[in-house]
């Protein structure tokens, strides 16, 4: 394991996840963000010569359209839904006292 975790690294670490890690706890975290940064380490050796850098595997677009309402005003219908309807609304029983 060439990257080693310092001990401070761990407590700053808890600080800002507001952990409060026992000494195994601290220990096994110093030893998995060891392996983390090897695993890093070692993805750096590939050779990535001629590939393009991206955010994302599938292209991403955003498709801008007009705000167009497309199924009009239908209240008469849906107020037709209510079990009780009160000047164009729906009335339901109350909830909070």
């Amino acid at each position: 394991m060439a990257n080693m975790i310092s001990d401070e690294t761990i407590d700053y670490v808890g600080i800002l996840a507001k952990l409060d890690l026992s000494g195994e706890q601290k220990e096994q975290a110093k030893k998995d963000m060891g392996r983390m940064l090897d695993y890093i380490d070692k993805l750096n050796e590939l050779d990535t010569e001629g590939v393009e850098p991206m955010s994302h595997v599938f292209p991403v677009s955003n498709v801008f359209r007009e705000d167009v309402v497309t199924n009009g005003d239908d209240r008469a219908n849906t107020i037709q839904n209510a079990p009780k309807e009160k000047d164009g609304m729906f009335m339901v029983p109350r909830t909070v006292e």
